[in-house]
């Protein structure tokens, strides 16, 4: 199960975990075993011995499934077959993981934006959080604009009011230097 690998001259050691193999036909060495069938029927509790018969006379290979369990689970299948299948449930079980995360889209806005460029540019925002993303909204401070930062705050109130009332904003507006900027996600 561990493997040991040496790093360096030093005798210093790193223990590598491999993943545990699946055991196959002669390797199933257990006094009883559960045995589901290639189609995925229940074929009972029988000894290891007869379960590697009955695939032997199938002409496929006996796979173990579970071995935590009670008795442990193996199955009469192909083993090219079984890999095949495990590849496909990993892959698609990791599309999945991607899809559900949610990204950070980022969108700056300068104090002196026209209100035509704020209706698109709070469209897109609107586009980004029904794809399920967070948005984080940056007011730009240019220059001598530092000096009111009242402004900033009444442009960062109005752009979430155009939103709409099923966002929300993620904590409080915060000044980071010459940036005001706060995240906003749906409901």
């Amino acid at each position: 199960m561990y493997n040991v690998l040496q790093v360096n001259s030093r005798e210093e050691r790193t223990i590598i975990k491999n993943k545990p193999r699946t055991k196959l036909n002669e390797q199933i060495r257990y006094p009883e075993v559960r045995v589901i069938g290639s189609s995925g029927e229940q074929l009972g509790i029988m000894s290891s011995r007869d379960a590697q018969l009955l695939a032997k006379e199938q002409g496929v290979d006996l796979v173990e499934i579970a071995a935590n369990a009670n008795p442990p689970v193996v199955k009469i299948i192909d083993w090219g077959k079984y890999q095949y299948q495990k590849m496909k449930e990993e892959a698609k079980n990791r599309k999945k993981a991607r899809e559900k995360q949610s990204e950070l889209k980022q969108m700056k806005i300068g104090l002196k934006i026209s209100d035509n460029d704020l209706n698109i540019k709070v469209r897109k925002m609107r586009k980004f959080l029904d794809d399920g993303d967070r948005v984080k909204i940056m007011i730009i401070f240019r220059g001598r604009e530092m000096a009111h930062k009242e402004i900033g705050n009444e442009l960062l109130n109005k752009v979430v009011s155009l939103l709409g009332d099923d966002v929300v904003m993620e904590g409080t507006p915060h000044m980071s230097g010459r940036n005001l900027s706060v995240q906003v996600r749906k409901k």
